[in-house]
């Protein structure tokens, strides 16, 4: 047990302090080398090790990757993004369009390829108006993980809540998507008023959209578009027609490679294998240290039944410890602590809470790291106090309405 215990403690301590004075480790590696350590030290065969990993997860991850490759391929993504943000004819507007399409694109597609393609757009977008980017980029990054909180494939750890408790797509959305609805409208609201100075100047300069730089293939395009329509109807229907929702998932991804016009190797590029073999290693250093016991005391204190401490609890517990591992790899080690607690009630609230628990800091969630790295590269320094000013606000509001609704669709029956 000392052993596993040892093991996991190290793990996770290469999650949460990536890049540690003189240690060549980052969270893919920490997770690696974690689970090699595993079966070295006898804490789990080679087989037990394979036996743990959840390939259903990594085939709907895989999945879902291979159909956002194939937006980004095209410029699909980049062309929408860029006919929503250059019309908005107001600061207010700009903010309003910009937190709807992310949180609508978010919830559909992995929240953070989102804002991989939106992040340099709306710098270009407020700098053709002279207006300070700062507020939206903020309200990106926010945007992001309350609209992918409305879905299993919104974000990496609602697919492994999805895959792991077997809730349906259609049912986890209808418990998540009040939930994501007034969230969106307090982000909304918050921001506004912490940059009401800056919301109510007028924009200057251009209206004109930028010179496009880069050619769309607007034939892929017109060609993708029906599939991604046909994947998110068939996601809603996947109880209904009996297919599970990785095989939907990996079975759009075949069709895009084959029906797409996109060229599939470059498709397949733009795949992110090294996070696959993050959520594998994890998969292996969590399996490794159920198997020895290590998680029982959290099992043992975890609520018998689901209630609104329950729901309470798992809420805050999540917000709290995503800041130190970010939220990934905190599902990943409550996974095996609710599991065999009945009903739906405490998946969900995982789900909220590890994801809108994530705008509490930068560091709470990898979509708004990527959104700081994305604006720091154009010279734009977006600090730590100013998006934890604006993400305490958020996240106290946002997951106290988050336990409030689960709470109310708990006790009227409609959260099973």
């Amino acid at each position: 047990m000392w052993t596993a215990a040892i093991i996991l403690a190290l793990t996770y301590i290469g999650v949460a302090f990536t890049r540690l004075p003189k240690v060549n480790i980052d969270r893919p590696s920490a997770a690696f080398t974690g689970a090699v350590l595993m079966i070295l030290f006898g804490v789990l065969t080679f087989e037990e090790a394979i036996g743990g990993i959840d390939f259903n997860t990594l085939a709907l991850l895989l999945g879902m990757m291979i159909l956002v490759a194939s937006i980004k391929v095209t410029g699909l993504l980049d062309l929408a993004a860029m006919k929503l943000l250059f019309v908005a004819r107001s600061p207010r507007s700009l903010l309003i369009i910009v937190v709807i399409a992310t949180a609508i694109s978010s919830a559909f597609l992995v929240n953070d390829a989102i804002v991989l393609v939106f992040t340099p757009i709306i710098i270009a977008a407020c700098r053709m108006r002279n207006t300070n980017p700062v507020p939206y980029l903020i309200a990106e990054a926010m945007a992001s993980n309350i609209g992918s909180t409305a879905t299993i494939i919104g974000n990496p750890q609602n697919m492994l809540i999805g895959i792991t408790s077997g809730i349906s797509f259609s049912r986890f959305f209808i418990y998540l998507f009040p939930v994501s609805l007034v969230s969106t409208s307090v982000l909304i609201l918050v921001v506004y008023l912490c940059y009401r100075k800056i919301f109510k100047q007028d924009f200057s300069g251009t209206e004109v959209l930028p010179a496009d730089e880069r050619i769309y293939d607007r034939g892929a395009i017109k060609r993708l578009v029906p599939i991604l329509v046909l994947v998110i109807i068939t996601f809603f229907l996947s109880s209904h027609i009996k297919a599970g929702i990785p095989l939907i998932a990996l079975s759009s991804a075949a069709l895009v490679l084959v029906a797409g016009k996109s060229k599939p190797s470059a498709v397949i590029k733009e795949v992110d294998w090294v996070l696959l073999l993050f959520f594998a290693g994890l998969f292996v250093v969590i399996e490794g240290a159920y198997r020895a016991g290590v998680l029982d005391p959290l099992t043992a204190r975890i609520v018998a039944q689901p209630s609104l401490w329950g729901i309470a609890s798992i809420s805050i517990v999540s917000t709290v410890v995503s800041q130190l591992v970010s939220n990934v790899p905190l599902t990943m080690i409550a996974i095996p602590v609710i599991k065999n607690v009945p009903g739906d009630t405490l998946w969900i609230a995982l789900a909220a809470g590890s994801t809108l628990g994530g705008n509490l800091t930068i560091i709470g969630a990898i979509a708004n790291i990527i959104v700081v790295e994305g604006a720091d590269r154009e010279g734009i320094r977006i600090g730590f106090f100013e998006f934890f000013r604006i993400g305490a606000i958020v996240t106290v509001l946002t997951v106290g309405l988050a336990i409030s609704i689960l709470a109310i669709e708990h006790w009227t029956g409609w959260l099973r």
